[in-house]
């Protein structure tokens, strides 16, 4: 090829221009240099950098990999911390990923949780400023406004008495939108028509809970309250409530069953919680009468009862009830009172809802992921004496044995037992193990796998709650609490539990590797790794771990103990139990996200 001849101007002005390239993309890469080194915007890019990789979900081999690493104690660091965006985080509650939902029955804001392999492999940090949370009875009425800084339920109802920003606190006046001048005197006005006080009633549950005030005030006539309410726009309410130190969780009533057995609470409560009763053929009525105990009482206070503009969904509501035999005890203002039928629920041939009881096939304490039934819970359904009347005054419930426990063989006699073996095991985990049960260390409690509720009625008498869980496939043993006038859930161990980070002060489990395994196998529906990571984001920074099983479920717990930044210690069990147990007793640090993570 011949070469081009070009003239001297035009080669010196593509010299120049390549040379003016060469030169602003040096420059460029300099000052891009000063701006990572010495500016925070080095510290932002690193930092999303990092929640990419967290969040990336392109790899579960490496995944796997971290998790066996993890499990074998050859990954020598700790996990990393999760991104300081995540301080929030409820896997299974995330209103990003569940927004894109059906909204039909509020299906996008109930559980949706995220595949193992799609959750990133971190520790929640708590947030900048955290500080260990206010000890009970004072954090009932103050709490940390650094530990969550949200001030949107103040701004918004302050002035109904929810809570207010006080200088460095949270304060709680003890109001609620149908009760602005306290929940005391609301109470009050309640114990003109239903016992509220001498035990008959133990059990209640709250719906739209608020910032869980009517359950607080209701800890000191002995009746325990478990309060519920969605994430939804009312933000972080739960979480108040916890800090608070009432019991409290994450729910909607949507289009499945309430996580709870039939039968179950003596008295349930809404206050202006919005629930359309009588919608879908009154479907929500109708759980609520699943959870109810036959002699219970249901009030509703706020709309529709006698609201403006609300006529009709008023008169519908009296409609399902009187089709279910309750009584009309009272309407005072906004509030109505009934109490449901001793007996079956008397359902006429013909209503205007089309209601029918529930066929012999339906299990009314099955409620795990269980689709809603349009039909009535008939007490025949279930064994047992559980009606208002019928089950022992408390405290007496708590260590008589239900009939209910006849669910198990020989039931009667394991739960006698079971209640000694854990008063035994408790007094040793306080005399040697030093663990500060019942002091001003510990409110929170939740036990993994409650089986009886032995180890929660164990703790009566110290200033705790217990938060029962049942593993729902394990036998469904859950009502037995209820009826011995504890609370507590279903939940399945392989997904994340519907509550915040940092709500329990204690957690303990006998039996962790039974929460992972498939029934009669040795093989694993889930991993260690992932559920004592979800441990730790449910524990409070300088919490409690106590943790049962054999010597070699023990010391793989205790390898993945360090890679969650806990300190452990390995115990031999009481004297007098048997097997071949250990006991890990753990404390989580309280450690801070660092200043390049955010």
């Amino acid at each position: 090829m011949g070469n081009l001849n070009l003239p001297a101007s035009k080669r010196n002005r593509r010299q120049w221009k390549l040379l003016d390239i060469v030169s602003a993309t040096f420059f460029g890469l300099v000052l891009l240099f000063f701006l990572l080194v010495f500016t925070p915007l080095g510290d932002s890019l690193a930092a999303s950098g990092r929640q990419a990789l967290l969040l990336s979900t392109s790899d579960p081999r490496q995944r796997h990999r971290l998790v066996a690493l993890v499990e074998l104690g050859h990954h020598r660091q700790p996990i990393e911390a999760c991104p300081a965006d995540s301080v929030d985080h409820m896997p299974c509650e995330d209103p990003r990923r569940n927004s894109q939902l059906s909204r039909d029955m509020n299906f996008y804001r109930e559980r949706h949780c995220p595949l193992p392999d799609e959750m990133p492999l971190c520790l929640i940090p708590p947030p900048i400023g955290y500080k260990i949370p206010v000890r009970w009875p004072e954090s009932l009425h103050k709490i940390w406004h650094s530990n969550m800084p949200h001030n949107k339920i103040a701004d918004r109802k302050g002035h109904q008495g929810w809570m207010k920003e006080q200088g460095p606190y949270f304060v709680f006046p003890g109001g609620g939108t149908m009760f602005p001048d306290g929940a005391a005197p609301y109470i009050e006005k309640l114990g003109q028509y239903i016992p509220i006080s001498g035990g008959t009633l133990r059990t209640a549950l709250d719906m739209g809970c608020g910032v869980a005030s009517f359950g607080g005030s209701l800890l000191s006539q002995g009746i325990l309250t478990l309060s519920f309410a969605p994430r939804d726009s009312h933000k972080a309410q739960i979480q108040f409530a916890l800090e608070r130190g009432t019991p409290a969780f994450v729910l909607m009533l949507g289009t499945r069953r309430l996580p709870f057995p039939a039968f179950a609470f003596d008295f349930i409560h809404c206050s202006r919680c919005l629930i359309p009763f009588t919608a879908y053929n009154a479907t929500y009525f109708i759980e609520v009468d699943r959870l109810l105990r036959p002699g219970g009482y249901l009030v509703i206070s706020g709309p529709p009862v006698q609201w403006p503009k609300q006529d009709k969904e008023w008169a519908d509501l009296q409609a399902v009830a009187r089709a279910l035999c309750y009584e009309l005890i009272a309407v005072d203002g906004n509030t109505v009172i009934w109490k449901k039928p001793d007996g079956e629920s008397c359902l006429p041939n013909q209503n205007e809802f089309g209601l029918e009881s529930c066929d012999e096939s339906n299990d009314p304490n099955n409620a795990w992921y269980f689709k809603l039934k349009r039909c009535v819970t008939t007490a025949s359904s279930v064994n047992g004496e559980y009606a208002i009347g019928t089950v022992p005054k408390w405290p007496d419930r708590l260590t008589r044995a239900p009939s209910r426990a006849l669910v198990v063989k020989i039931g009667v006699d394991l739960f006698e037992a079971d209640t000694r073996r854990w008063a035994r095991r408790v007094a040793y985990y306080k005399n040697i193990l030093n663990v500060k049960l019942g002091s001003p260390a510990i409110r929170n409690v939740m036990d993994m796998n409650a089986f009886f509720g032995g180890f929660a009625a164990a703790l009566i008498s110290d200033p705790v709650w217990v938060m029962n869980v049942i593993p729902a496939r394990k036998p469904l043993t859950l009502s037995i609490i209820y009826d011995r006038g504890l609370i507590g859930v279903y939940h399945d161990w392989c997904e994340p539990f519907s509550t915040y980070p940092r709500t329990y002060d204690l957690i303990h489990v006998a039996g962790i590797e039974s929460l992972i395994k498939l029934a009669g196998s040795s093989k694993s529906r889930c991993n260690l790794v992932d559920l004592m990571v979800e441990i730790d984001r449910m524990l409070r920074p300088e919490g409690t771990v106590v943790i049962r099983d054999s010597p070699e479920v023990i010391d793989k717990v205790a390898r993945i103990a360090h890679a969650v930044r806990w300190t452990a210690t390995i115990n031999d069990k009481e004297p007098e139990s048997h097997g071949r147990e250990k006991i890990l007793v753990a404390t989580k640090t309280f450690w801070q996200i660092t200043s390049a993570s955010h």
